[in-house]
């Protein structure tokens, strides 16, 4: 029997969101590097399967981008040559795949399916949707560290995910547009502020921004709330243990308020690819998202990916400076429903080493890899820069639609996009309200 969803909640505790002293991303960097690249003497632990399978292993995949998913294309060729098993890749439109997958999973899934690592995972494999992997992690655990691991683990204590990169949300700009107007990098507040005021006397959009898909704008709610109230009140929050009507939900919201004027117009009507474009066509001079979106989107329109440079959101309130971060994880299931579990299992054990990641690192050029003694290409700039920031951070949170209830987050969505649409101090009070209303009804049932 599946457990509630308030049961399943408190057990998240120091796991959907998972401190990176020590943790994550030290796995891709070399000792006090922070270039991304192993010491020679790295062990690299499991090399793969240990026998020959053979069959069709069919892969459900999220990876719709073209950039992302020629790189899941080359991990899936090399996974074959490596396991024996032939893959069937079914790639559904990301966005589609994220909220039919709950469907999906009790209705006829692929063996093998793209997902997310902490609460995402463990939400899943609580209802039983997904099969634990504890076998496969018992070759492959060597392979990561202990933070890795707990992200991929159930409330019962199996794994049930083994993962492949993660990615900083930070705020982009091109250098080029920096250096000609004479702008520097905002480390505050109020910097922040008065260089968005000074690119719209330029005639910059200071801040592209898209919220048709209805996630990306989750990512603002997330920097602002850890900026403002620190990580363990954003996790409380996400778990419902603060109200949504608490003042500091508040100063958040306000905090938001003061970017409107200089965030991009139409945001509701416009996708995040599009956004994008606005930057690389400078027409806009920063874009708070994901690497694996703006970076990704660079190389998808052959923009000049050289040019392009981040820097982590602003300081606002100074207890808790710039220590934390949204720096998602993703990674790989197994279906319960799979129909050639061993051959599957043989992909996965593939896939937990640092030869598969460094074989997907090849064509992706905006995440870092997760295995420890990963030989990866060089990474870029961009790559290099990810290494360090999270690096940097205290703890690292998942993203809201993983840390938070899927119910929540679908209606953190519809809240937000009205606050876009009307960011009004009466208004605010209103979507508070709202949302403390539906988080009553979501966490007790």
């Amino acid at each position: 029997m599946s457990p509630s969803r308030r049961t399943l909640l408190r057990g998240l505790a120091g796991v959907a969101g998972i401190s990176v002293a020590g943790g994550l991303v030290s796995a891709c960097s070399s000792s006090g590097s922070g270039s991304g690249t192993p010491s020679s003497g790295s062990s690299t632990g499991s090399s793969g399967s240990s026998g020959a399978v053979s069959g069709t292993v069919s892969f459900g995949s999220n990876y719709s981008d073209p950039g992302v998913k020629s790189a899941f294309a080359a991990l899936c060729t090399a996974a074959t040559a490596a396991t024996g098993a032939q893959i069937k890749i079914n790639t559904v439109d990301h966005n589609t795949f994220q909220t039919d997958i709950t469907a999906y999973l009790q209705g006829t899934p692929d063996d093998l399916f793209t997902w997310f690592a902490g609460y995402r995972m463990q939400y899943f494999a609580a209802q039983g949707l997904a099969q634990p992997i504890d076998d496969v992690w018992e070759k492959i655990g060597g392979n990561f560290n202990a933070a890795a691991k707990a992200l991929s683990t159930g409330l019962d204590g199996h794994q049930y995910l083994v993962p492949l990169y993660n990615y900083p949300w930070v705020v982009f700009y091109n250098k080029s547009v920096f250096t000609a107007k004479g702008y520097t990098v905002p480390t505050t507040w109020d910097q922040y502020l008065t260089l968005a005021k000074k690119m719209k006397s330029d005639g910059l959009i200071p801040f592209a921004f898209a919220d048709k898909d209805g996630w990306p704008a989750l990512g603002t709610f997330d920097i602002l709330n850890m900026r403002i109230n620190g990580y363990d009140y954003h996790i409380k929050l996400m778990k419902h243990e603060i109200p949504w009507t608490d003042p500091g939900v508040t100063q958040v919201f306000q905090h938001w308020a003061e970017l409107m004027p200089y965030m991009q117009t139409g945001a509701n009507g416009r996708i995040w690819q599009d956004a994008a474009k606005t930057l690389e066509q400078k027409k806009a001079g920063m874009m708070f998202q994901g690497t694996n979106q703006v970076a990704a989107q660079y190389v998808t329109d052959k923009a000049d990916l050289a040019d392009l440079d981040f820097f982590v959101f602003p300081e606002i309130n100074p207890t808790y400076a710039q220590d934390y971060m949204d720096a998602p994880t993703d990674g790989f299931m197994l279906s319960k429903k799979a129909k050639n579990t061993d051959a599957a299992k043989a992909i996965l054990e593939y896939i937990g080493t640092g030869a598969a990641e460094a074989n997907f690192l090849k064509t992706d050029q905006w995440d870092v890899g997760l295995a420890q003694g990963l030989a990866a290409p060089t990474y870029d700039a961009i790559q290099k820069k990810s290494v360090t920031e999270i690096g940097k951070c205290k703890s690292v949170a998942q993203f809201m639609d993983r840390d938070s209830d899927p119910a929540m987050a679908n209606a953190m969505i519809a809240i937000i996009q009205k606050f876009i649409d009307d960011p009004s101090t009466g208004n605010i009070a209103t979507l508070q309200k709202s949302a403390e209303a539906q988080a009553k009804s979501i966490y007790t049932s």
